[in-house]
């Protein structure tokens, strides 16, 4: 039997640099330099954890910084990702519909730390939502996938169509279209297309955000959305911000798309950019521009934390 192909894929250690060379000040409160400097040291030895736990399996595996990596990934059979939930999403851009995919939380936040320094600072880490591992469990979970004891489920993601062709990336969270100026407002209609004659909204708002199930307690919950259940492929979508709005219109601004719709968008703002999963990768879009989300992407297979699973799963 051929040994199992494993990819480590890794935050990188820059993403806790705070002295910069550019002559931005080092922090002076000591705690605050204390906790940052531990942030690194945690995640260096979460990295090297999965890596002697990798070496004392029967396993064919190799590792790389997420900067070093913009390529599709291929010929591996498990991707294991160690950072947080925006190393996970990236990983996911690079992944097909075959290639099962593990998050390594490799610097949980701790409540009881995030109390205590509430009124000196931020001390929130990584929240690692859909990570199913961190260094405590990481070489039980993984025995478990190598030895066949666990399966991964399946997301739903979102495809994105600019005029008629379809962009590379896949979407796990969310998207929005937006003005690159964040003060500025966009001009911009849209209507479901699903084969009857849905109403056009016409709107000029600070942007549209449209989200999967496993993005809708993110940012789309933040704003006011609902949660979704994790393995649903519907995609839920809001206005951000409308100005102005008819009242007929008041109950299109926030809803979902089911998985036979999809959402046609034209753009009437002079620029604007599609931010795909946070703030990269980006995608320009211009005054007259059409734009089309809809479920109908490839499905990510993925190993989820106990506490996203559905009952009976």
């Amino acid at each position: 039997m051929a040994r199992r192909r494993v990819l480590l894929f890794l935050k990188s250690l820059d993403a806790y640099s705070f002295c910069q060379s550019n002559g931005v000040s080092r922090p002076t409160n000591p705690k605050v330099l204390h906790y940052l400097e531990d942030r690194s040291r945690v995640h260096k030895n979460a990295i090297e954890f999965c890596k002697n736990v990798l070496q004392r399996k029967s396993v064919d595996w190799d590792a790389t910084f997420r900067s070093n990596l913009s390529r599709p990934i291929r010929n591996v059979d498990l991707v294991v990702t160690v950072g947080g939930d925006g190393t996970l999403l990236q990983a996911s851009h690079l992944l097909n519909d075959s290639i099962p995919l593990l998050g390594v939380n490799s610097d949980p936040t701790i409540p009881q730390e995030v109390q205590e320094m509430g009124n000196e600072f931020d001390a929130t880490r990584s929240t690692g939502y859909l990570c199913a591992a961190t260094v405590k469990n990481f070489e039980q979970i993984l025995s478990n996938i190598l030895e066949g004891r666990t399966t991964p489920c399946e997301l739903s993601r979102m495809s994105i169509h600019a005029n008629s062709t379809p962009l590379s990336t896949y979407a796990l969270n969310d998207i929005l279209i937006a003005d690159p100026c964040p003060a500025s407002a966009s001009r911009f209609s849209f209507r479901k297309d699903d084969g009857s004659s849905s109403p056009l909204v016409n709107c000029r708002s600070s942007g549209l955000r449209v989200s999967t199930a496993a993005g809708s307690s993110a940012a789309m919950l933040s704003a006011g959305g609902f949660p979704m259940p994790i393995l649903s492929k519907d995609l839920q979508y809001m206005v951000r911000e409308p100005i102005s709005q008819e009242a007929a219109h008041l109950s299109l601004m926030h809803g979902t798309i089911k998985p036979k719709q999809a959402m046609d968008i034209d753009w009437y703002t002079k620029d604007g950019l599609i931010y795909i999963d946070g703030s990269r990768p980006v995608h320009p879009v211009r005054h007259g521009d059409t734009i089309q989300v809809s479920s109908h992407a490839p499905s990510l297979k993925i190993f989820l934390p106990d506490r996203l699973l559905p009952s009976g799963i």
